[in-house]
């Protein structure tokens, strides 16, 4: 079904059901999911997404804000934390005792829960982790505010640029597809049969939450020149975070010394990250949204993905990037 949703959100909106649409029937454990395709490039979501996209879309924005922008999956969490701190004049007391979902809010994420836990206490400990619950709260928020969207920038207000700082951050989509498929077993969403390579063929043919992903990537490197866009690769921030602490400083405007750098580095560093209660989202396995026998923060490395691929997915992953870089200047940074 095409529609448009209103005049205030310009996009075609073409309307999916798992069990009209084979080609995306076994993406979630749930056939009675409907998904939706949104404007000419065909971004994929729950439907769900729709209820919050023109309240997004039009939402006011500050000259304070700050937006940290990915594709799911591309070190969105360390990105948020590390521009957060930097912001925060090395705030780490805060840091430390705030969770991030709250100092740094994912936008979209109403939208995107379906399973609530229903005992008192999982209610309590979801209202302190998805912040904000309605796009209200977020234009009520205090300044300055710290919003993640996993958006394309197409659907973000489409002053983004010229009133708020932007920091996009992008990962080679050979590791994004393996962390998402990891993510997507945490939170149930995937059937327990399906294995990477079947979730694979899903991710290449656009059919998962946000993609397609070329799209996503490339639409942001083409306002990477804009002076408030900070356009990061993921492979670089992983091999030297000193140096992407002091570019994000820069790109604020904020002084940091060489002991702050490497204070936030030693913060950042993987071990530290993983066991930091105030970014690892342990509450969510406590009230069964996560599973038990995964880690929201698994293991953080690039290059990972040749431990999935055998050699025909890494012959179709190799043509599949080819074909969608070409006629552009984007290249992946050598892991």
């Amino acid at each position: 079904m095409d529609c448009k949703l209103s005049k205030d959100f310009p996009f075609e909106v073409v309307i999916l059901n798992t069990k009209e649409n084979p080609e995306i029937k076994d993406y979630l454990d749930d056939d009675q999911i409907s998904f939706a395709r949104v404007g000419s490039k065909r971004y994929f979501f729950p439907k769900e997404f729709l209820t919050l996209a023109p309240s997004i879309y039009n939402m006011a924005l500050r000259s304070d804000d700050t937006f940290v922008v990915t594709f799911p999956k591309s070190g969105t969490t360390m990105t948020q934390e590390l521009v957060w701190i930097v912001c925060n004049n090395s705030d780490y007391e805060n840091a430390k005792s705030t969770a991030l979902s709250t100092r740094f809010p994912f936008l979209e994420l109403p939208s995107m829960v379906r399973k609530v836990p229903c005992t008192e206490n999982g209610i309590e400990i979801l209202k302190k982790l998805i912040v904000p619950l309605t796009i209200k709260e977020v234009e009520e928020m205090p300044s300055p505010r710290f919003i993640k969207s996993h958006l394309p920038l197409s659907l973000l207000p489409p002053s983004l640029l010229d009133k708020t700082k932007v920091v996009y951050v992008a990962r080679d989509p050979r590791d994004v597809a393996v962390s998402y498929y990891y993510h997507d077993k945490l939170l149930n969403l995937t059937k327990p049969e399906n294995d990477f390579k079947h979730y694979w063929k899903y991710f290449v043919s656009d059919n998962i939450s946000f993609g397609p992903y070329f799209e996503h990537v490339l639409e942001a490197w083409k306002k990477r020149n804009h002076p408030n866009m900070l356009f990061l690769f993921y492979e670089e921030i992983t091999k030297d975070l000193p140096r992407s602490i002091q570019r994000v400083a820069n790109f604020f405007g904020k002084t940091i010394s060489d002991d702050q750098v490497n204070k936030l580095a030693d913060h950042m560093d993987f071990d530290n990250f993983k066991k930091n209660k105030s970014v690892n989202k342990e509450s969510l396995q406590d009230i069964g949204i996560f599973r038990s026998d995964g880690a929201f923060i698994r293991k953080g490395k690039s290059g990972g993905w040749r431990d999935y691929f055998d050699a025909v997915m890494s012959a179709q992953a190799d043509e599949w990037i080819a074909k969608n870089l070409q006629g552009t200047d984007f290249r992946f940074p050598h892991c």
